[in-house]
């Protein structure tokens, strides 16, 4: 028998360890069983931060709680210790209760007859915000305890004191260690000190107690619980008298309506992007803006509305791009967010507005691209129709003769209408088109009306395009936020045209009325834009590595006379440039490579054409050889002047008989213009016979118009007649025109004459001036009673 107990204690032990085994397998297996993550269907809020990690705005949960899921490892070990010290000192190990602790609660609860006390754990507390769990029963107490019991075998302790720092309550609608330590005290947790830490192990308990929304410091219940937790904090860690002297200082709050509100149009742009891709893509969201630049542009903004109130100015949207990687750094969307007379919730930076001439910058740089023209090339500013559209200059008055600087700083229509009529492959409308201006109706609704701001772009589209000219023709997207990808650049414009532009708007003289008017080292690419029916004002350009956009005018559309680009916009716009400037003194353009095509070429400055030997006017343009237009002056011509009758002599010339005289010779619209403007160039005088030397230029018919029906009505014969009309070389006196190759009469070069025809049809019309040369167009002819 004795021989026998060794072997029944044996297979004892091994019934026993069996039935152990078969106990633990299924405690094991549910353990290892995967188990959703406690975050999972939590709603979080999204911090969304500036480029250097400031905080703009903290939006709300989907449950309209403050809440950011903190993983364990980036909150202060300072804060763990605390709130272990102050909730649960054997947490890592009981199996998810205390029994000693709810017996406790239990008697001084229901026997004692004492305040009521749970004696739950920190395990047992996650459980109730869990399940939503009501414990003021005995029987709610006991679901709690096994639903501790049920977390324990699911997580691991990490897991489970992670997830009560991010359930836990800490007053009013703030959850999660890291929304208390962001709201309360404008640091992640990783970053909390001892005072702070403790204040947050003690929140939790009694929050709506302990927090006031109307108090900006620690109300006294909690200055009171946090320094009891701090005496027992020093008889368990060593504390220094660094760390006591932190106790004594007072403690300050930041109630969450004294949360960051910075650029809410901008981050509403990126929650409702978000939204369409579903999802912010984290709880941390860095954005481009500079929340320092944003309150710079948001001073000198709010400064000029109130300045100009008086003038009908109510409302301003201002656009700062970093042209280097295409970042938004500061957008204003409306004057004043809140207001709601101005529409103040509105994105202006979003909204479709005429945008008047501030795309005559890119028909320039197209018609340099293609060869129409150079910085130098002189532009007719004068009475003009191209089809049936005649445009007219904002003064109502023509310059006569202007280069094309001149003629896009000054913004002259007539010139660029014409401009945008020579371009083609791509054409002005094809161009926005690739440039991805947004919700364009067909280019024959705009037809060149386009080019005076008939179509209309938003000031995102407008800033895109200006640093597609900083970055010498390449187009890139916006970015907002730092993980936004950048992808390959886009190129629509050469380097050398880009380049060409932008020394055209360096030349552009800034409004007298603006902060500063010391010259600056760092030159502004500018230009102004004004819509029909003074809707909008806008001033748009490069300045250092930023594109600036500023438009002012109504939400609702109404014009005022104040909304002047020049006026209105251009002030702010050297405002804002200003206030950079002085806050970033080392600002400076970023490096480009001098386009490599790019040549400078000696030019005639009245024809913008390369000079004779008579030019009496030079400078210097700068010219890309093989595409520039190349012409030979004809303003400067000598004529052989006889001696004594002081008449244009004929050849052959005796040398001893004659001598050479240099005269303008302007075409006929030019030196109507100059005659009207009180500055009549004197005429060269006549010659009888072919003098030789420079050829003059053949007349251009410009009436009747080209392709065009006429209809004229019988009833009113000899009322309606057709105009004809050209433009002639200074040379020529008289023009003789021609119907179907049939003479019907002359006139002088500057005159008109009138036509009726007597029946319907096609015709061509034809003027031939007294050198020979000639033009021609057709035109259709309608007659109805």
């Amino acid at each position: 028998m004795a021989g026998q107990k060794p072997g029944v204690r044996r297979r004892l032990a091994q019934n026993v360890a069996v039935a152990l085994l078969l106990l633990a397998a299924p405690l094991v297996a549910f353990r290892l069983w995967p188990h959703p993550p406690l975050a999972a269907g939590l709603p979080q809020s999204v911090a969304w931060l500036d480029r250097n990690g400031s905080l703009l705005r903290l939006q709300l949960a989907s449950d309209d709680r403050y809440r950011l899921w903190t993983p364990l490892e980036a909150v202060s070990p300072l804060a763990v210790r605390g709130l272990l010290l102050h909730e649960d000192r054997w947490f890592y190990y009981h199996p998810g209760f205390n029994p000693l602790s709810l017996a406790r609660g239990f008697w001084r609860s229901y026997v004692a007859g004492g305040r009521m006390q749970g004696g739950s754990t920190i395990t047992m507390q996650l459980a109730r915000m869990r399940w939503q769990l009501n414990t003021r029963t005995p029987g709610g107490k006991l679901l709690q305890v096994l639903r501790a019991l049920q977390l324990e075998l699911s997580y691991s302790k990490h897991d489970i004191l992670q997830a009560y720092l991010n359930y836990a309550p800490y007053g009013r609608n703030i959850e999660s260690i890291g929304a208390a330590s962001l709201i309360y005290f404008n640091k992640p947790p990783a970053q909390l000190t001892l005072p702070e830490a403790l204040t947050l192990a003690v929140l939790p308990q009694s929050p709506g107690l302990r927090i006031s929304p109307r108090v900006g410091e620690l109300n006294p219940p909690l200055l009171q619980a946090r320094n009891r937790l701090f005496q027992r904090w020093q008889r368990r860690y060593p504390t220094d008298a660094g760390q006591r002297a932190l106790f004594t200082l007072r403690l300050a709050l930041r109630q969450p309506q004294q949360l960051p509100f910075i650029a809410p149009h901008f981050i509403e742009q990126l929650q409702a992007a978000a939204q369409q891709s579903g999802g912010a893509g984290g709880q941390w969201v860095s954005t481009t803006l500079d929340a320092r630049m944003q309150q710079l542009v948001e001073r000198q903004a709010r400064a000029f509305i109130r300045r100009n109130q008086g003038r009908g100015i109510h409302n301003t949207a201002v656009l700062l791009v970093d042209s280097r990687d295409m970042a938004v750094r500061a957008l204003v969307g409306s004057a004043d967010y809140a207001n709601r007379d101005i529409y103040g919730q509105v994105n202006g930076t979003l909204a479709k507005r005429s945008p008047g001439s501030a795309l005559k910058p890119f028909i320039y740089a197209l018609g340099i691209e293609q060869g129409v023209l150079h910085p130098l090339t002189v532009l007719k500013d004068v009475p003009s129709a191209f089809g049936s559209y005649a445009p007219e200059n904002f003064d109502r008055r023509f310059l006569g003769p202007v280069t094309a600087t001149d003629a896009l700083n000054f913004s002259r229509n007539i010139p660029a209408v014409w401009v945008a009529s020579q371009l083609h492959q791509p054409g002005f409308y094809q161009f926005l088109q690739l440039a991805g201006i947004s919700g364009m109706a067909s280019e024959n609704h705009y037809g060149l009306s386009l080019v005076l701001g008939g179509g209309e772009v938003t000031a995102q589209e407008l800033a895109k395009l200006y640093a597609m000219l900083a970055n010498r023709g390449e187009l890139r997207p916006l970015r907002f936020r730092a993980d936004d990808p950048q992808p390959a650049a886009v190129r629509l414009l050469s380097e050398e045209a880009s380049f060409m532009t932008l020394d055209m708007l360096r030349q552009h003289r800034r409004p007298g009325d603006t902060l500063a008017q010391r010259p600056s080292t760092l030159p502004v690419y500018w230009k102004t834009g004004t819509s029909w029916g003074f809707r909008d004002a806008w001033s748009v350009g490069i300045f250092g590595p930023y594109v600036l956009v500023v438009w002012q005018g109504n939400f609702a559309g109404q014009g005022n006379s104040a909304f002047i680009g020049a006026e209105a916009a251009a002030p702010l716009f050297f405002n804002i440039i200003d206030s950079v400037k002085a806050s970033y003194p080392g600002l400076s353009e970023p490096g480009h490579r001098f386009p490599p095509r790019l040549k400078r070429v000696e030019v005639c400055l009245p024809s913008g054409n390369l000079p004779t030997q008579w030019c009496q006017q030079r400078g210097q343009s700068w010219f890309i050889p093989g595409t520039s237009p190349i012409k030979v002056d004809t303003v400067y011509r000598p004529l052989q002047i006889d001696n004594h009758s002081g008449e244009v002599a004929c050849p052959p010339w005796d040398p001893q008989q004659t001598h050479t005289q240099v005269f303008e010779f302007w075409p006929s619209d030019l030196a109507q213009v100059f005659a009207l403007a009180g500055l009549p160039k004197r005429p060269p005088p006549q010659a009888q016979c072919q003098p030789g030397g420079v050829d003059g230029a053949a007349p251009r018919i410009t009436s009747p118009l080209r392709n065009t029906t006429y209809t004229l009505r019988q009833s009113r014969q000899g009322q309606e007649n057709i105009s004809f009309a050209a433009v002639t070389d200074a040379d020529s006196s008289t023009v003789y025109w021609f119907v179907d190759d049939i003479y019907l009469g002359s006139s002088a070069s500057r005159k008109p004459l009138d036509w009726r025809p007597t029946r319907s049809g096609q015709y061509r019309i034809r003027a031939v001036d007294d050198r020979g040369r000639a033009d021609s167009r057709p035109i259709a002819v309608m007659l109805v009673n």
